[in-house]
């Protein structure tokens, strides 16, 4: 078979495209023509040497759609020519976690396009049957690139729900704080308020619906939040995780509140203890996503709650990788989509 171009993170700030054998597709498996991949902030800080689950060397590219080209001998769930979105979690099936129905928390876990032996930043792929879930007909291939992102804030809004007449606050407004943010709208959320440093990102939280942004680093930014919740928050959903959001998020928050941390920390974080333990702040974690969050990002994108033109704002051929990841480094752009 003809060699296939796939990008691999091989060194801090090293990109390399590289021609390499494709992967024989086992029984279980499929081969998928990659359409579209994402850039997620996971890609940049583990290029950058800031994440701390993704060791480099390491294929990128886990928000990845395209079309099925070769299924095994033993898949009968999807077919040659059907459109699919990879749910890129890989669990083993087997540990406790699996068996009780919370696959994204498998003690064994392994992660397409993060440590993995593959990832879908390439012209090709081969991944699990299992873990696809095919594009609906009347969804176009750049919106179904928004399926894998959105489904971390869907999950992230169902654990630490409901949101139904919720004081919400949003704290950082990338791609992941604006899908939040969508998603607190989508839920029924009564006033939603977001933070970020940066004014373009506060803009693009306005224009999608938050009833008022803030500076995240003005010194009376919790008195701002509070004021224009005009209550405390019922849900703080922290999407950057680091030590002034932790700490913000929980003086945001309301007795007996939950702050629910979305974002992948660079690192451990100091808690106040006696703040949580006397309010009863309720501090949770949330980890990726399940088939459930997936059907609820389908239904968000395919009702308009989100839409791909205005969250996708650069695409760049799989030649233009670096050029790709420089522009989600900018802060300039709200979602980076490959397109090999």
């Amino acid at each position: 078979m003809t060699d296939i171009r796939r990008v691999r993170i091989t060194g801090l700030e090293t990109i390399e495209i590289s021609s390499e054998a494709p992967v024989s597709v086992q029984a279980h498996e499929v081969r998928v023509r990659t359409v579209n991949v994402g850039l997620c902030g996971s890609d940049t800080h583990a290029l950058h040497g800031r994440h701390p689950l993704i060791p480099i060397p390491y294929y990128p590219g886990h928000e990845a759609t395209g079309v099925v080209i070769e299924v095994g001998s033993q898949v009968s769930s999807v077919a040659e020519g059907e459109r699919v979105v990879v749910e890129p979690t890989l669990p083993c099936d087997a540990c406790k976690q699996c068996r009780r129905g919370t696959p994204n928390l498998c003690e064994n876990l392994e992660f397409f396009g993060c440590g993995y032996r593959q990832g879908g930043m390439a012209d090709e792929f081969v991944v699990r049957a299992d873990r696809l879930h095919r594009i609906p007909d009347d969804m176009d291939d750049l919106s179904s690139a928004l399926v894998e992102p959105l489904a971390t804030p869907v999950h992230a809004g169902r654990i630490a729900g409901p949101l139904r007449d919720r004081a919400v606050v949003v704290l950082g407004a990338g791609t992941i704080g604006l899908l939040m943010l969508a998603v607190a709208r989508y839920q029924g959320a009564r006033r939603v308020v977001v933070t970020d440093p940066l004014a373009l990102k506060r803009e693009a939280a306005l224009a999608h619906g938050a009833d008022a942004a803030f500076d995240a680093t003005a010194e009376d930014v919790a008195e701002q939040v509070l004021g224009a919740l005009g209550e405390s928050a019922d849900v703080v959903f922290d999407c950057v995780a680091v030590e002034p959001t932790v700490r913000l998020a929980i003086r945001l928050a309301s007795k007996g509140g939950t702050v629910a941390i979305v974002g992948v920390p660079s690192a451990d974080v100091s808690v106040p203890t006696i703040t949580v333990q006397d309010t009863q702040v309720r501090l949770q974690g949330s980890a990726t996503y399940t088939a459930e969050d997936y059907d609820t990002a389908f239904e968000m994108l395919r009702a308009g709650a989100v839409r791909a033109d205005e969250v996708v704002t650069a695409q760049f051929p799989l030649a233009q990788v670096e050029e790709a990841f420089a522009a989600l480094d900018s802060g300039e752009h709200l979602k980076v989509v490959m397109r090999p």
